[in-house]
């Protein structure tokens, strides 16, 4: 392939694409999604099926997914000062127990020490005892540090109050009970993304065994998800766009397989956008090593792949960190006519779309 080129106009990554393309709800199985598959070296473009995944590698290609679990992470109350609705979105916090870190919005400024009454994202649940977040300090990006009172485990309260934290386009501000199931992936383990790693949602327990009994390794990443993930690019040109920063994790035993299945000439796959991010991160010494900590590495046309040699990735939007990742990755002409394609054959689009494959 030849020198990759290196574009800096955000204007590039633009795309049009009719909103009744935009998936707001999952298919009937995972599996049901449609794949387009995209050959670099030749540029064809061949129309498939994602439960004819297991036929298009060969045994000892390595499939690594994205193990992160998505936590009910967007959280509804009221300001006890002012009685004021109030919504927000949990970020993590240091310990199981330890101050939240948080986002929200509601009418007015909020105050360092308002107290503020957490209440059920489903309001016909059982009547349950009273939490309360009260507010430390709010950094320059508007991220607060709360105390919750009485001290709980964060899980427990989120899974008891909260609800699956959906992109805007799915037009849900509360989860329901398809969500809750589908908008997590069924090898999802590690608690700790605000949003799916949606090029997993398209794959069973079934087919994960049919990968299996086609020869395919299966390897874990994991990398929490967060909100800057999906948001578009604000700048104009690449090189002023500030990477979002996300906990990611590279094991020895993962890193160890995967460099036996280069030595034996096979392919690793990587199963979504996430999954390449961590590898690429886990290479910046130039060989794949463990990794544990965060990386802000912004992916763009020019970096050079190094632990990535095919990708299965959903249809992104443009103007994002993603979508400039896969242009990075397929070539940004390519990427361009791939959508298109998948536009006039009226593919469905975003986190419960459809996917294509890359290799």
């Amino acid at each position: 392939m030849s020198k990759p080129e290196l574009i800096n106009d955000l204007a590039r990554f633009d795309y049009d694409l009719p909103a009744e393309l935009i998936a707001r709800h999952p298919l009937p199985s995972r599996t049901d999604s449609r794949l387009l598959v995209v050959d670099r070296q030749t540029g064809e473009l061949i129309h498939s099926r994602f439960q004819n995944l297991p036929e298009m590698f060969g045994a000892g290609d390595c499939l690594v997914v994205n193990d992160t679990r998505v936590l009910p992470a967007r959280i509804f109350g009221r300001r006890v000062a002012t009685g004021g609705a109030w919504e927000g979105l949990y970020l993590g916090s240091a310990s199981n127990t330890g101050p939240w870190q948080i986002i929200g919005q509601t009418r007015g400024r909020l105050q360092t020490g308002e107290r503020i009454e957490l209440l059920s994202a489903h309001p016909k649940a059982p009547a349950i005892r009273s939490s309360f977040l009260l507010l430390r300090e709010c950094d320059e990006h508007g991220r607060w540090l709360a105390d919750l009172d009485p001290p709980e485990q964060a899980e427990t309260v989120l899974d008891r109050l909260g609800t699956m934290p959906l992109p805007p386009y799915l037009k849900r501000t509360v989860a329901d009970s398809d969500d809750r199931q589908r908008y997590q992936t069924v090898f999802a383990r590690v608690s700790g993304s605000a949003a799916a790693p949606t090029a997993g949602l398209h794959f069973s327990e079934t087919l994960l065994q049919e990968c299996q009994e086609q020869g395919l390794q299966l390897e874990h990443t994991t990398l929490h998800v967060g909100l800057g993930t999906f948001r578009p690019i604000s700048v104009e040109t690449l090189d002023q766009h500030a990477m979002h920063s996300e906990w990611c994790q590279v094991t020895d035993s993962t890193v160890q397989t995967l460099a036996k299945t280069r030595q034996s000439g096979q392919r690793i796959i990587a199963v979504g956008t996430t999954v390449v991010r961590t590898l690429e991160s886990a290479c910046q010494t130039g060989n794949l090593r463990a990794f544990d900590g965060n990386t802000d590495l912004f992916i763009r046309p020019g970096h050079q792949f190094l632990a990535t040699d095919a990708l299965i990735t959903n249809f992104h939007l443009p103007r994002s960190s993603l979508f400039v990742l896969v242009s990075a990755f397929c070539g940004l002409d390519l990427t361009h006519a791939a959508y298109a394609a998948a536009i006039t054959q009226r593919y469905r689009f975003y986190s419960y779309g459809d996917a294509m494959l890359i290799l």
